[in-house]
């Protein structure tokens, strides 16, 4: 089964987990960076101390996560939208309408919570847990949705705001994803929570990643994106001066990597589908740890294109690649679980990489020795990991889960047959052979 046969067969639960990742654009960075300013200027802050309260609210956001995102485990999906959207507005109008510092952040904190945080774990929970045969492809078309938010929104925003003000603006777009998700959540083919809420009082069934080595051993190699491209990006215009380059080039350079996603995003998915997300795990990285070298060694305009276009093409397939391996790991059913952790280690770890480039950098650090501490830092996560993938790789690949029966090619359960004569039995033989393998291992949905 390919992309087409995919979107053709499963549109709906596609649609709907791209729509949330997509709807995730209204917390992310690169959206809030576009009003910045009047922001700062609604809450009366000034750059530094919005940037500090920025840096907190993220952080904060980052413990609910943890805290919260497990839920997609036991709540059922349409539920876990409702109540994420209902938050995600009211943050919105929190700190486009409070006249008070202290409500906007608690507005800001909700975006960033709801946005960034918990419509990207439910589109990513619901593409890896839903698909089996073909989750790779699943996810790399669902990642897309981000992608086309960082590079439709951006000039369209800038384009509007020549006739509305920031907040007409904002509540412009929520308004449009509001009637979008009505939509989904009233037609869409929602699928029924994987387990059963754990009665209060009970011990919380399922894994705890932070208490397992396997984890830890994994997770630099899961962060060396997040943690290095938050440093390019911030510090960009010391990148630049460093390596001979100029800003000009690396904005049309950030273009080229937000073009790189895209092949990245869809050749990623399509591999995990055929080498298996073990193997993809020890090479995704390549194309970035190249084009580091070419910057420590060549640096100039060719550097800052290398930079960014192989860290496109990694960005690209982490999420297929990362979010397979965590359900080969610790089963489809606990990613919700699994997923929230990671999201919460990755926003502590970005949230305080800055600061540590930024003080290597004002104790005299090159650009050219911090680009070295990167490729150091990505040969040794990938080291880490080894084991890890190795123990992975020699256990039989996952099975969809018992308890859900497997899908037709429409999406739909078969009804039970009887198997009260042998032309019946013959014409179920015959279904088994006919019909690809892939769409017998979809997972259920209503």
């Amino acid at each position: 089964m390919g992309y087409r046969t995919l979107l053709r067969d499963h549109r709906g639960l596609l649609g709907i987990a791209f729509l949330a990742m997509f709807s995730s654009s209204l917390g992310q960075s690169f959206f809030i960076g576009l009003f910045q300013a009047p922001i700062s200027a609604q809450l009366g802050l000034s750059a530094g101390q919005f940037g500090t309260a920025y840096a907190a609210v993220t952080l904060v956001a980052g413990f609910a996560v943890l805290r919260l995102g497990p839920a997609i485990d036991w709540v059922a999906p349409r539920r876990f939208a409702l109540i994420v959207l209902s938050a995600l507005a009211v943050g919105v109008l929190l700190l486009t309408l409070s006249p008070w510092w202290g409500l906007g952040l608690l507005g800001l904190g909700l975006v960033r919570l709801c946005g960034q945080g918990m419509l990207t774990h439910l589109g990513n929970t619901l593409a890896g847990r839903e698909f089996s045969a073909m989750r790779g492809r699943a996810l790399g078309l669902v990642g897309m949705g981000m992608m086309l938010g960082e590079t439709a929104l951006p000039p369209l925003m800038a384009a509007l705001l020549v006739w509305l003000g920031w907040r007409e603006l904002w509540w412009l777009f929520g308004g449009v994803l509001l009637a979008l998700w009505a939509l989904a959540l009233l037609r869409g083919p929602w699928p029924k929570a994987p387990g059963q809420r754990p009665s209060r009082g009970q011990r919380r069934d399922g894994p705890r990643p932070f208490r397992e080595r396997r984890f830890w051993a994994l997770l630099p190699l899961l962060m060396v994106l997040p943690i290095t491209m938050t440093g390019l990006f911030i510090y960009q215009a010391r990148l630049t001066e460093d390596l001979g380059s100029s800003l000009g080039v690396y904005a049309l350079a950030l273009t080229g990597m937000g073009l790189a996603k895209l092949p990245g995003a869809l050749m990623g998915g399509r591999w995990v589908d055929r080498l298996g997300p073990v193997r993809l795990a020890r090479l995704y990285l390549l194309p970035y740890a190249l084009a580091l070298i070419v910057a420590l060694t060549l640096g100039g305009h060719l550097g800052v294109w290398a930079l960014m276009v192989g860290g496109g093409l990694a960005i690209g397939s982490q999420e297929s690649i990362a979010t397979s391996l965590l359900v080969r790991i610790w089963g489809a059913e606990h990613l919700g679980t699994v997923r929230a952790t990671l999201s919460a280690a990755m926003v502590f770890s970005t949230g305080l990489a800055p600061a540590v480039l930024g003080l290597a950098l004002d104790l005299g650090a090159p650009f050219q020795g911090v680009l070295a501490g990167m490729l150091a830092f990505l040969v040794a996560g990938w080291w880490l990991a080894q084991g890890v993938l190795a123990g992975v790789g020699s256990e039989p690949p996952d099975t969809p889960s018992p308890a859900r029966r497997p899908a037709t090619s429409q999406g739909r359960n078969r009804p039970p047959q009887r198997n009260s004569s042998t032309g019946l039995v013959a014409l179920r033989s015959i279904a088994v052979v006919v019909l690809p393998t892939s769409r017998w291992r979809m997972r259920e949905w209503p």
